[in-house]
C-alpha cells in the first residue's frame, strides 16, 4: 500500500480537531463552574465550583502547553527544544492518579522534530494502557544515535488499534480521521526526523522503540 499523503489544509484541520477535543472538556467544566458561582449562594457549593474551576483551568493549560510542543511549531525552522521542557509538559499532561510517568533523559537540547516525536509517542504509550498503569520513558544517544524506548505497563495493555498502519502512513481504507490523526502525525514526524518506530507487546507491557536511521 502506498504511503498516504494528506493535503496541508486537511492535516491542519484534523490536528486542530484533535487539540479542540483535548481542551473542550476542561473548558466546558470551567464554564459550568462559573455558572454555579453565579447561581448558588451556598458557601459549600461556591467552594466546590471554585475547586472545579481551578482544577479545570490547570488541566486546560497543561493540555495546551503539551499541544504547543507536540503539534505546534515551538520555535523557528531548525530550532531545538530542551528535553527538560518536554518532560515538564508530559508530566503536566499525563501525571495523575491513573498513570505514573517515569522519565530518564539528559537535560539537553534536541532537534525539535525528535522532541515532537517523543511527545507523540508518550501519547501513544498512554493510549496503550487505557485502564492506567505506568509509562517509562528512556532517551539515550547523541544526534546520530538517538534512541527512545517507552514502556507502558498496565492491565489489558494493548497496541492501540491501527497504530502500526497509521505510523507507517498506510491507514486502512487509505484515509485518516480526527481519531487517528495524532498517530498518523507521529509517523510523519518520525520520517522527517529520520527515525524508525517499532511497537511490540509482551504480556501486560507495550514497548515502543524509536531509533535514528540517518
Amino acid at each position: 500500500m502506498a504511503t498516504l499523503t494528506l493535503d496541508a489544509l486537511d492535516l491542519a484541520a484534523l490536528l486542530c480537531s484533535r487539540v479542540c477535543h483535548d481542551v473542550i472538556s476542561p473548558v466546558g467544566a470551567i464554564v459550568n463552574g462559573l455558572e454555579v458561582l453565579e447561581e448558588e449562594k451556598d458557601p459549600a457549593m461556591q467552594e466546590f465550583a471554585l475547586d472545579l474551576i481551578r482544577k479545570s483551568a490547570k488541566q486546560a493549560s497543561a493540555r495546551l502547553q503539551f499541544a504547543r510542543l507536540a503539534f505546534g511549531a515551538a520555535g523557528s525552522a531548525g530550532a531545538a527544544i530542551d528535553l527538560g521542557d518536554a518532560e515538564a509538559v508530559a508530566r503536566g499532561m499525563f501525571g495523575d492518579e491513573k498513570t505514573t510517568l517515569a522519565w530518564s533523559a539528559p537535560r539537553a537540547l534536541m532537534p525539535k522534530n525528535r522532541v515532537k516525536l517523543l511527545l507523540n509517542l508518550v501519547v501513544l504509550a498512554t493510549a496503550a494502557i487505557p485502564r492506567g498503569g505506568a509509562v517509562d520513558v528512556l532517551v539515550t544517544g547523541d544526534e546520530d544515535t538517538t534512541s527512545f524506548v517507552l514502556t507502558a505497563k498496565g492491565v489489558n495493555a494493548r497496541i492501540p488499534p491501527h497504530a502500526e498502519a497509521l505510523l507507517s502512513g498506510e491507514p486502512e481504507e487509505g484515509r485518516v480521521d480526527a481519531h487517528g490523526i495524532q498517530t498518523f502525525f507521529a509517523g510523519l514526524v518520525a520520517r522527517e526526523a529520520g527515525m524508525g518506530v517499532r511497537l511490540s507487546l509482551e504480556g501486560d507491557t507495550v514497548t515502543i522503540r524509536a531509533r535514528a536511521e540517518r
